[in-house]
């Protein structure tokens, strides 16, 4: 028999990841301990939710809730842009390491200024590492070009396309690619042809579409997550919910962790 395959997928969260995604972690990591094998970590950096990366850190005088999130370039990059596209401004940097002090502690800070890329996808990926989260475990994007011409062909999906200058990220419905515009308006992008290699899922295609890449044995679900994934599609999976984790919807800023 093959080794075990442990995953777990998330977007990527801000500079620093919520609560629940160091919980999926730390689930896997257990996982690993009990039944060996390797864990993968499928970053779904497709995604163009802006909101995804913002991180909620509680103000260690006041004890009220922060939000920071990244300043990207422009408005069609943080409305429509996935997040491996979303380039951030060059002031935003400073500004937040202005504010961390009263959030964080100066072991995060310090790991906050080495980050360098000018990326959201980038940053996100080298904070985690820098705080020592993802040591070990290896790395699947859904952005990866070679890694989509691998993946299995789906009806509904989601293609990067250019647009006034940048690449978005357009829904496919009725033969064409569309933005949201708010309510239940969407509107068309002209586009010229699509390439397997631009192509990622839709939330109800992100599961198969995965495995045929990653070929998991396990999946660790958040508690949200566990709600909508069809299961029955893929019952070569062992699907195990994450561990329980106050605060779930919080940053998580620890420095020493207890796997």
């Amino acid at each position: 028999m093959s080794e075990p395959i442990i995953c777990f997928g998330q977007q990527p969260c801000g500079i620093f990841p919520n609560r629940f995604v160091f919980s999926k972690i730390k689930t896997a990591r257990r996982l690993q301990s009990e039944i060996g094998g390797k864990i993968v970590f499928f970053l779904h950096d497709s995604d163009h939710d802006h909101r995804e990366t913002c991180s909620k850190l509680t103000n260690r005088h006041t004890q009220k809730i922060e939000r920071v999130n990244f300043e990207v370039s422009n408005k069609t990059q943080k409305l429509y842009s996935p997040l491996y596209y979303k380039t951030i401004k060059p002031e935003w940097k400073e500004k937040t390491r202005r504010c961390l002090p009263n959030l964080v502690a100066p072991e995060c800070i310090d790991v906050f200024m080495s980050v360098e890329p000018d990326n959201v996808t980038e940053f996100c990926i080298e904070m985690y590492r820098g705080l020592g989260l993802i040591d070990g475990i290896e790395l699947v994007r859904s952005s990866d070009p070679e890694l989509r011409k691998q993946a299995i062909d789906i009806d509904d999906h989601f293609a990067d396309v250019p647009y006034e200058g940048e690449t978005v990220r357009a829904r496919f419905k009725d033969g064409g690619y569309y933005l949201y515009k708010g309510g239940s308006n969407y509107f068309e992008v002209p586009v010229d042809g699509i390439e397997k290699s631009q192509i990622s899922p839709t939330r109800d295609t992100r599961l198969l579409w995965m495995q045929s890449i990653v070929h998991c044995t396990h999946y660790v679900t958040g508690a949200g997550e566990i709600q909508y994934l069809n299961t029955e599609e893929a019952p070569e999976i062992e699907f195990v919910k994450r561990d329980d984790i106050d605060r779930s919807g919080e940053a998580y800023t620890d420095i020493d962790h207890e796997w």
